[in-house]
């Protein structure tokens, strides 16, 4: 038996492109003579489709090209498409040969956690019988699932098990399944463990690119009934994958660093997000500091350095150093880089305030001015010139409010907001490793800081305050288990507060690209008004 997966890179709503690009990965694996081609979850209109599934039009669209694959289809087809029976709408795959539709499967578990609210649209379908698939000479009893149906656990219902009672010969699992690190390894075990109890081949297609804030890394992928990993795709990038359980060939999984794969992830995210909104150039206020250094090297990857345009923009707290290590990582880089002095700005500013001012001390209202100034000229840049600002905050700062509304978290995309100071430093050495110099090493090893004032440096211990925040926000952990853990109750109880006082920032900030298991956005929903303490005796 010989399968093709195609990974391919959908776009959310637009049912001709994604008919047209499905219609030529058909047709490419058609001269690869396989017995069944697949497709991955509603890559007829793209993951996830959201509140454009209360469109009308759009679910029309998705079964009009859908019957065009089908009158089309002579190898066995099986794709992701939304399947609508009187009100009620179903996340199901078409099984396609023959110049028809044969049938349909609908997706069981419907998950409603984290960035998934599929309840929200989809009803949940009941297992029918297994669909029968002609080979050669014969035919194969495959049991077909959709993302949720292979991460059973705590759902008290077994998809997998259920479809091998049924005399399922083959599991075909397609998928729209965001990345985070080590998922493929996830998905890996959970096929493999599947593997070890029902012993039959398992074979997963899984959805490649960026949609808004999530991206999907592909990373396909095909088990033999011992568990044998016999075919990989690529990871985030789109890809055709040949499988053949006649001649199969044990293959180990490619692991990659924690680094390599947020790296890769962070390049998708960005360059789709791009492409998918029109856009071509990036701009980027380079401030000698970590945080744009990083961005700016994951944009010039992401969209090439041509595409990226680099603007200093110093007051006369700017340290000498700032100004010549942004102008160095531009030159490494090849990026356009141009100097606007602010220091006139600032002061008229200053003036303009000053009577209104009079008998308050100076504090972080004259610091952020300093913000909002550089935030203003690089949008009037963006506006000007067509180009995408990209805001550089990462996920420690953006927890804290350590971020100026309106000044430099002003942008349209996030880039590094779920990635810990911590790992934008790890990340920034990484780089260095694979492009020697790269970044400057003043601008890795300085103390940091958002130079807004004499001897200003930032007021965190990052490699405590790093895991203190992922422990919260990520982890979920309560003030009393923290302390309990070791950390200093003032830190956790001040950090807490903070992350929670800070909401009203957050939902006002451009959305960032996911690389964790709880980002915030869409699968963070806290309300900006909170009383909720978190200490259940305070």
């Amino acid at each position: 038996m010989k399968i093709v997966l195609c990974q391919i890179n959908s776009l959310v709503g637009d049912c001709e492109k994604n008919f047209e690009k499905i219609l030529n990965f058909y047709n490419k694996s058609i001269l690869l003579k396989p017995d069944i081609i697949v497709f991955p979850e509603l890559s007829m209109v793209g993951y996830p489709p959201q509140d454009l599934l209360f469109e009308n039009g759009l679910i029309n669209d998705n079964l009009h090209f859908l019957n065009k694959i089908a009158n089309l289809s002579t190898i066995p087809i099986i794709l992701g498409f939304v399947r609508k029976d009187g009100d009620q709408l179903f996340n199901s795959a078409a099984i396609c040969f023959d110049g028809e539709i044969q049938d349909t499967y609908d997706k069981i578990l419907i998950p409603t956690y984290d960035v998934f609210d599929e309840s929200r649209y989809f009803k949940s379908g009941k297992l029918k019988n297994l669909f029968e698939i002609p080979l050669n000479n014969s035919t194969i009893k495959v049991g077909i699932q959709i993302c949720e149906d292979l991460w059973d656990s705590g759902y008290g219902y077994k998809v997998s098990k259920e479809q091998k009672d049924l005399g399922a010969e083959l599991i075909i699992n397609i998928s729209s399944s965001p990345f985070s690190l080590d998922r493929t390894l996830e998905r890996f075990d959970t096929i493999s463990y599947k593997i070890d109890d029902l012993n039959i081949p398992f074979v997963y297609c899984n959805m490649v690119g960026g949609q808004d804030e999530l991206i999907f890394d592909g990373a396909s992928m095909a088990l033999n009934n011992k568990g044998h990993l016999i075919a990989e795709g690529k990871s985030f990038e789109e890809d055709l994958i040949f499988v053949d359980f006649k001649k199969p060939k044990k293959n180990k999984l490619k692991v990659y660093s924690k680094e390599e794969q947020v790296y890769n992830a962070l390049c998708l995210g960005v360059k789709d997000y791009f492409s998918k909104t029109n856009h071509s150039n990036a701009l980027i206020g380079l401030s000698g500091g970590i945080d744009s250094a990083l961005v700016t090297c994951i944009a010039s990857e992401a969209l090439g350095a041509s595409k990226v345009h680099t603007v200093s923009l110093p007051s006369k707290y700017s340290s000498s150093h700032s100004i010549e290590d942004a102008k160095r990582l531009s030159e490494s880089l090849e990026v356009d880089h141009r100097i606007i002095e602010i220091v006139d700005t600032v002061n008229t500013l200053e003036n303009t305030l000053k009577p209104h001012f009079l008998g308050y001390n100076i504090d972080v209202t004259e610091e952020n001015i300093q913000a909002r100034v550089r935030g203003n000229i690089l949008m009037a840049l963006s506006n000007k010139f067509n180009w995408m600002l990209l805001s550089t905050g990462n996920k420690t700062e953006i927890a804290l409010g350590y971020c100026t509304l309106y000044g430099d978290m002003s942008g349209g995309l996030s880039v590094i907001s779920d990635l810990n100071k911590i790992d934008v430093y790890s990340l920034a050495n990484w780089i260095n490793k694979k492009y020697p110099n790269r970044i400057p090493r003043n601008t890795i090893e300085k103390l940091p800081s958002a130079e807004l004032a004499t001897d200003q440096f930032d007021p965190f211990d990052y490699e405590i305050v790093s895991p203190l925040v992922d422990a919260i926000i990520e982890e979920r952990k309560s003030p009393e288990e923290l302390i309990k853990s070791g950390f200093d109750k003032m830190l956790v109880i001040s950090t807490y507060n903070r992350i929670r006082f800070m909401e009203y920032k957050r939902r006002q900030s451009p959305i960032g690209l996911r690389i964790s298991k709880k980002a915030f956005g869409m699968g963070r929903r806290m309300p900006i008004v909170n009383h909720y303490k978190g200490f259940q005796n305070d």
